[in-house]
């Protein structure tokens, strides 16, 4: 009897407590309904503002982007052939000198001196060479009276003379040549750095401190690095034209100079996988310095006709990267794209979008597929950085 009265209580539980879920159910679905209702209306009474771009189609540079040393063309250290006192520095340090510049003086007077002395040991040995000229046409004109003897004696005394005039002759273009290096001159034109001497010090030729470091900053070199799996591409584009090179600071945002490729290096670096590459520019207005770092672009190749959007469009998600479809309703569609290439602010879209499509480019934040969207802004170029004012 119990037990029976017991089973009918646990049925009625049962019964009581699958009504209650049933209807909490039922409550909360409807509520749901009517909340997301609510908001779809109320999207559609009030559009969500937002900016939006028209996808493109462009030509697209693909640059390989990497960060070099730029390198003076050439860097000479000049210092003294000769040894002496410094009597005049003829440059300021910094100063861009042309090529055949004086740029210091060495004490000439002893150097002078021994050109002094072998111009007259020329004209004495010349003075004696005439004599024995002399004393040889005589020897001729007496004839039998003349013995075979004196003449050959004569003839090998002219001889030596002329040897002697001749070895003179080299004497005197030596000293003029050291002479000539008392008046230290630019080897090559560029900017000369700081001085290593000042006047009154002795300087040798074969001391290694120089007087001044010359580097020639036109043209100038930038050194960079590429990985060796972009070699093929390099070599490929080179054979065509010589390939433009961009210098760039390193923050990205001030282009510096334009140039080509000029050197591949004939060995990649096995510990680094890279090769080494140079470039050169004209460098008129002495952009780049040597020393300098900097950010380098190579145009590999050109994509022709390739479909363009602002980076901005481009959003990551949870399931790869999408964007926001304006329809001709101005309701937006969720759209996942592919991106190839991107730089400058624009990125290649390879799949996903088509030309002529709108795509949302400020304010994703607030939208959801279906949203209706009232249109802030048109706008197909990547927002430009903003320059503060001192």
């Amino acid at each position: 009897m119990n037990k029976s009265r017991t089973t009918r209580w646990i049925l009625l539980a049962l019964v009581v407590v699958g009504s209650g879920y049933y209807g909490w159910q039922r409550f909360h679905g409807e509520t749901q309904e009517t909340t997301t209702n609510n908001v779809a209306q109320k999207g559609a009474r009030n559009p969500v503002r937002v900016n939006v771009a028209t996808v493109e189609k462009a030509d697209f540079p693909v640059y390989l982007t990497s960060l070099g040393t730029v390198q003076a063309f050439n860097t000479v250290l000049v210092r003294s052939r000769v040894d002496g006192q410094i009597d005049k520095i003829a440059f300021t340090e910094g100063q861009l000198v042309k090529q055949g510049s004086l740029l210091a003086e060495i004490d000439p007077r002893p150097y002078q001196a021994v050109l002094d002395q072998a111009k007259a040991k020329k004209d004495q040995d010349e003075a004696n060479l005439a004599n024995i000229n002399l004393d040889l046409q005589r020897f001729i004109k007496l004839g039998e009276f003349a013995t075979r003897q004196q003449l050959d004696t004569q003839r090998s005394s002219v001889s030596q003379l002329t040897a002697q005039i001749a070895a003179d002759v080299a004497a005197i273009s030596n000293a003029q040549t050291q002479l000539d290096y008392t008046q230290i001159s630019a080897p090559i034109s560029g900017v000369v750095g700081l001085r290593l001497v000042d006047i009154g010090n002795i300087v040798n030729a074969s001391q290694q401190t120089g007087i001044v470091t010359i580097t020639q900053v036109e043209p100038i070199a930038v050194i960079f690095t590429a990985p060796e799996d972009q070699l093929p591409d390099i070599k490929g584009a080179q054979g065509a034209t010589p390939l433009k090179t961009i210098a760039i600071t390193t923050d990205g945002k001030r282009p510096l100079a334009e140039g080509t490729l000029a050197v591949v290096n004939n060995q990649v670096d096995s510990t680094s996988g890279t090769i080494r590459l140079k470039a050169v520019f004209e460098n008129k207005d002495h952009a780049l310095w040597p020393g300098q770092s900097v950010s380098t672009r190579l145009l590999i190749r050109t994509l022709k006709e390739a479909t363009v959007v602002p980076d901005e469009a481009v959003q990551h998600g949870t399931e790869g990267l999408y964007a926001y479809v304006i329809d001709q309703n101005n309701k937006a569609e969720l759209r996942k794209v592919k991106v190839s290439q991107s730089i400058d602010g624009r990125s290649v879209i390879e799949q996903g979008l088509s030309p002529g499509e709108r795509v949302v480019t400020t304010g994703q934040f607030k939208v959801q597929p279906g949203t209706t969207v009232s249109i802030a802004v048109a706008n197909s170029e990547p927002a430009q950085p903003k320059v503060q004012q001192e």
